[in-house]
This record gives C-alpha cells, sequence and structure tokens, in this order.
C-alpha cells in the first residue's frame, strides 16, 4: 500500500529580529516524528520552529509582485513586465493550465500550516518557556496557520481545512484524502482563528520585533478575509453553482446575505478603534505643492482637510524605504525578509537603461487614465482652472509643478499619487547616490531609438505602453557606479486599506437595516448601518474614505455622491485602483468584485512607442494604441486550478469550473 512520508526541507529562514538572525537549521533534529520532543524540550529550537515557520510567508507566500512568483500585478490591467514577457503572456492570455507550476503556492502553505499546526500542539510542553511567551508565541502560530489558510482562499477559493490534531503518515493516500470545505466554512475558521489570536497578541511590538504578528495584524487580516467573504464572487454568486466538493456539496452560498458586509465592516471598525494606526504623512515645507487654493479642505488641517502636509512625499515615502516599517504609523502587517530585496527588483526593472535599470515595467494606459487632476476632477472633465490638455507641451522647468520641459501636458495639473506612482515620458529620475554626478537629476525620454525608449539594439527592453513605472522607487536609489538602495519591505496590509475597507461594506448596506455585531472581545457591541458619517463622528463611510482623499491631496467627495450607491460604489472602486496600484490588490480586487470579465476583457491600450522625438512625430508618441501584449478574459479565470498533482494525492478533491481535472 503506498504510503506517505513527510520530509522536511532545508527551510529559508526570516530575519526578523537580532535575537533571530542567526537561525539555526532545525531539520538535522527533525528527521521524523520522533524528534519533535527533543525539539520542543528546548527554548532555543522552539523558537526556531516559530521563526522558520514565519518563513512561509517568503517567496512563494509573499503577496506583492517579484520576477520570480507574485505577478498578480501583472496579470491584471494595471501593469506589464516587459523583460519577463512569457510569463506576463501566459497570465494576461490564459496560456496556464493545472500542469505548469504557474503560481503555485498549494503544497508551500500547506507545508506552512503543518508547521503550525505542530507548533501549536507542541509549545506548551517546552519548559524553558514561561507561560506568557507559551501564550504569546502560540498565537502568533495561530496567526500565522490562518494566514496560510486566507493565501490559500483567496487564490483558489474554497479549500480543505486539515485537521487541528494532524495526520496519521502511515495510511494510504485513500485514507488522508481530505475534501473541500465550503468557502463559507473556511473564512468561519480563519476569523475564528485570527479572534482568538487577537486576544492573545500584543496590541505593538519594539523595532526589534517589527515583523512578528500583533493584535492589529490579526484584526486587520479578519477584516479583508470577511470584505472578500461579502464580496459578489463569494456571496451568492450562482456563476460557481457548479463549484461542488465529492459528494456534491456546494462550496459558494447560493443566496446573497448582506450581513456579510456588516461583519466586514464590524471588522475593520474593531481595527480602526484600537487607536493605533494612521495614514503616513509628512508635514509640509518649503518644497511641497500645495493642493490648490479652489478646494476648501486644502488649508484645513490634516486628517479634516489637506493642510499642513505634503501629499506627495505623504504617499511616496511609504513605499520607497524613507521611512523605516517600525516608524510607519499606517504598517499594520509587513514581511521583512526578503522583499527588500524584491521592491528593489522592481525598482530596477522600471528604471531607465541609463541608470543600469531594465527599462521594462510599463503601466497601463488605463491606469495612468485613473488618476484625477490636482482639483479632483476627472481628466474627462477637467476644471477651467486646472486643464487637461493632452496635445500640448511644457516649454520650460518651472511652467508647472512636477513635470519639466517639453513634456506632455496630459500630465499636468494631476494628483500628487501620479507623480509619485508613474515615470511618464520626460520624468525626472534623481538617482542621487551615485558618483557619476552627471547622471544625477536627468530627464529620461521613451521616444524611439532614445536611450530607454524601443531600439533594434535591445528588443526587450522597453516600455511597452510608453509609461513608466516610480513606485517603489526612492529618490537616493542607483544602479549607477557608487550607487545604494533603500530597503523597502512589503506593505501586506496598511491602514489605508482598512480605512476603504470600512467606507466599502458600509455603502453595501443598502437595505437600511442597522446591525450590532459583537467586538473581537465581545465586550462591546458595534453598531454598522449605511450612513455618510464624517471624520469628527469617527464612523461612517466619509470617515474612512475622505482620510484617504485628503492625504492624497484631494478634496472629499460631495454629500450626494455618499448618499447615492452607485456613484459612490464608481469612487471607490477608482480609488483603490490609485491607491493600491502595484501592490498585488487590483488583480484580487476585479474578482472579488466580478469585474475581471469587462476590465481585464478588455485590450490592453498604450502610447505609440513607435514614433521618435522628431518635430513630426513628438506628438504622435501620444496617440492610444493597443500594446503588444494579448490579453484574454476567461470565466475560469475567476478562480486559479488547484494543481493536477494535488488532485492526484487527494482523490476527494475537485478542479475549480473550467480547469482540467
Amino acid at each position: 500500500m503506498k504510503k506517505i512520508y513527510i520530509i522536511l526541507v532545508t527551510i529559508v529562514t526570516l530575519g526578523m529580529t537580532s535575537s533571530c538572525s542567526d537561525y539555526l537549521s532545525i531539520d538535522k533534529y527533525v528527521n521524523d516524528m520522533l524528534t519533535l520532543d527533543t525539539v520542543f524540550l528546548r527554548k532555543n529550537y522552539t523558537e526556531e520552529w516559530l521563526w522558520n515557520t514565519y518563513s512561509y510567508l517568503n517567496n512563494a507566500g509573499a503577496e506583492i509582485a517579484n520576477k520570480g512568483t507574485n505577478c498578480f500585478s501583472f496579470a491584471s490591467d494595471e501593469a506589464i513586465f516587459g523583460d519577463w514577457w512569457p510569463r506576463c503572456r501566459i497570465y494576461q492570455n490564459c496560456e496556464y493550465t493545472a500542469n505548469d507550476g504557474y503560481e503555485d503556492r498549494w503544497g508551500h502553505l500547506y507545508q506552512g500550516i503543518r508547521r503550525a499546526s505542530i507548533f501549536i500542539n507542541r509549545v506548551e510542553g517546552c519548559p524553558e518557556l514561561g507561560n506568557s511567551e507559551i501564550e504569546d508565541m502560540k498565537a502568533q502560530a495561530r496567526f500565522l496557520r490562518a494566514y496560510f489558510y486566507w493565501l490559500l482562499i483567496k487564490q483558489y477559493g474554497p479549500v480543505p481545512i486539515m485537521p487541528e490534531e494532524g495526520q496519521d503518515v502511515s495510511l494510504s493516500y485513500d485514507a488522508l484524502a481530505v475534501a473541500r470545505n465550503t468557502y463559507d466554512e473556511c473564512v468561519d475558521f480563519i476569523c475564528q482563528e485570527m479572534t482568538q489570536a487577537a486576544r492573545v497578541l500584543p496590541v505593538t511590538r519594539n523595532a526589534s520585533r517589527w515583523g512578528q504578528a500583533t493584535r492589529g495584524a490579526a484584526l486587520a487580516a479578519k477584516a479583508k478575509v470577511l470584505l472578500y467573504a461579502a464580496s459578489p464572487l463569494y456571496n451568492g454568486n450562482t456563476d460557481l453553482k457548479s463549484l461542488t466538493d465529492d459528494q456534491g456539496r456546494e462550496l459558494i452560498a447560493q443566496t446573497t446575505s448582506e450581513e456579510k458586509w456588516a461583519k466586514a465592516a464590524a471588522a475593520a471598525k474593531d481595527v480602526i478603534d484600537l487607536g493605533m494606526y494612521e495614514l503616513l504623512t509628512v508635514k509640509a515645507d518649503e518644497t511641497t505643492v500645495l493642493p490648490p487654493p479652489n478646494i476648501p479642505s486644502s488649508t484645513i488641517p490634516y486628517p479634516n482637510g489637506s493642510g499642513g502636509i505634503d501629499p506627495f512625499k505623504s504617499y511616496q515615502q511609504c513605499f520607497n524605504g524613507e521611512i523605516t516599517a517600525s516608524k510607519n504609523p499606517e504598517f499594520i502587517f509587513t514581511r521583512q525578509s526578503y522583499t527588500g530585496s524584491d521592491l528593489n527588483d522592481i525598482a530596477k526593472h522600471a528604471a531607465p537603461r541609463q541608470m543600469n535599470g531594465w527599462n521594462t515595467i510599463a503601466a497601463t494606459l488605463k491606469q495612468e487614465k485613473a488618476y484625477l487632476m490636482c482639483d479632483g476632477n476627472p481628466i474627462t472633465s477637467p476644471s477651467a482652472e486646472y486643464p487637461y490638455r493632452p496635445k500640448e507641451f511644457s516649454l520650460s522647468n518651472s511652467d508647472y509643478p512636477y513635470i519639466g520641459a517639453n513634456v506632455s501636458l496630459r500630465y499636468a495639473y494631476r494628483e500628487p499619487r501620479l507623480y509619485a506612482s508613474l515615470a511618464y515620458n520626460g520624468c525626472v529620475w534623481e538617482n542621487g547616490s551615485t558618483t557619476e554626478t552627471q547622471k544625477i537629476g536627468l530627464q529620461y525620454f521613451y521616444y524611439k531609438n532614445d536611450p530607454s525608449g524601443k531600439r533594434l539594439s535591445e528588443p526587450d527592453f522597453y516600455l511597452r505602453t510608453g509609461i513608466g513605472v516610480k513606485k517603489y522607487y526612492h529618490p537616493d536609489d542607483s544602479w549607477n557606479t557608487g550607487g545604494q538602495l533603500k530597503y523597502k519591505v512589503e506593505p501586506t496590509i496598511r491602514y489605508a486599506d482598512v480605512l476603504l475597507w470600512y467606507a466599502e461594506a458600509l455603502n453595501e448596506l443598502v437595505s437600511g437595516q442597522t446591525y450590532q455585531i459583537p467586538s473581537y472581545n465581545d465586550q462591546t457591541m458595534i453598531e454598522v448601518k449605511r450612513e455618510t458619517g464624517s471624520i469628527e463622528s469617527g464612523r461612517g463611510m466619509r470617515y474612512g474614505f475622505s482620510r484617504v482623499r485628503f492625504r492624497a491631496g484631494l478634496p472629499d467627495l460631495p454629500d450626494a455622491v455618499y448618499a447615492d450607491y452607485e456613484s459612490f460604489k464608481k469612487e471607490l472602486k477608482r480609488e483603490r485602483q490609485v491607491e493600491f496600484f502595484l501592490e498585488s490588490s487590483r488583480y484580487f480586487d476585479l474578482r472579488r468584485w466580478k469585474d475581471a470579465d469587462i476590465e481585464e476583457g478588455a485590450p490592453v491600450m498604450g502610447l505609440n512607442v513607435d514614433k521618435n522625438n522628431s518635430d513630426e512625430q513628438r506628438p504622435l508618441f501620444y496617440e492610444e494604441r493597443l500594446a503588444e501584449m494579448p490579453k484574454i478574459f476567461l470565466p475560469k479565470m475567476y478562480l486559479w486550478p488547484i494543481p493536477k498533482g494535488e488532485l492526484k494525492k487527494n482523490k476527494k478533491l475537485t478542479q475549480n469550473p473550467g480547469w482540467e481535472k
């Protein structure tokens, strides 16, 4: 009879703290199940087991895109990864299958789940740990196990919840087979685990322990899980009626429940009520480009307006390494290990060739158009004071804020987040740390035959849409001689997300009903209903939404937009598209909203990168055209295929609709 043997491979450790920097490879102590007793007799081995469990959040468990895995930002409609063209095309054109291993993190995450479960069941037997240490570490493991399940259901939909006590590895494959739980059962399990962890975990940790789970991390993860559960993909989605377990049980709820939105709103409010987090803001100084004076909120001090802050630097420095993770009040949960190199890898692939960058990560034209004018108007209906003039060019470096000479005025008077996120044609790359002083602070253009444009000599290294990316780039980052890079961490869960989750969930409570939802500690009831609210009241859609807008230097929405369900939903979706650009959010947002068939089914548009910088062709560069990227969306792409190898090992597993079994 075929047996399953658990083989523990070398674990890549997570470098989080000074006390845990010299990690022990514990595998030689864990050659079989009997040695677990030995491991959990010693404090240092026990700690190493937990730190190694954290390591499963890296590599295949990470969430922000890099070249090797986690390419969801480049599988959506926001950006193209040009020099890794085959992978990008495979995702955009649905050329991946259940058999090719792309984005396969199923086995990796279940290994993390197994390690966390072993820790939870064994840690109390360590005689060298005090009770408070045991409770904290056990809660961390509970958080990790729940988070691994969250990563699984976010990608694959409902998955099997493994037995708490583990499995007898001497049994056959057939005896060990576990069926998929329903999506709601998965959500309930994750939320119970996160709630239990939150009641034990500390509210904060010192800088040397930054990256370990906290109460806020557990509550924010719970809120995110509940928001997805309330969204159309999983809340009464009859399109997934055919998704069943091996016994034919439907795995997706077929009736819509508004109460799910109420629970999501209450969970987000639990995080808000901790009073531990705030959006990162940088004080205004003499270099600040102030919001337009015709915006009433521009002079009101933040958070009631945009006064006193630098909106551009406030957004930019949240991602570029200027502010360390432990000092960033917006970061609720981050990964600290290898994400610094991953995010710098993104920055290098976006940087121009003259900076020794790869010049290949390009934003789509749709993404560029999503950014508003600086006074909050869309580019389709700009004001007379701040017009949108895509056919004209700037004449000098001082004509307009942010942009230099010879730049298309399609980039003039735009909201600050555009300048912090996109590298438009003619953008300045500061390159501040290089010793090659002649390369500091130069403008770079993407016209054909320019050094960073499309060229026959380097056919792979150009921006397919003519629109570059500067998010995750620090002004001092340089790949030229003497250059240095700022260390960055993955913004896994940040407070802006929580605020917008809260506003989104409240907007969905259209029945007029008021809900009373218990807080995470069961000591209070959280009242939720659809209401505009205010910053002063500490509640309502405006409380969540306007703070994000004010940080970006934009005005609040009119009362009429908050009052109208569809109008606010439209603004909320645009806000998320801009605020979370290149954070692997858009791919999953479009799916949970069931918008992917429309948004990702549309062609990828860009500028005409085959035009050069001659007087005749320069204006033609800005002609909108299809980018060199095949694009398709099929209904089966709402869920990722379960790897075929897992289906062979677990006979009770069922495949997601549309994918080969």
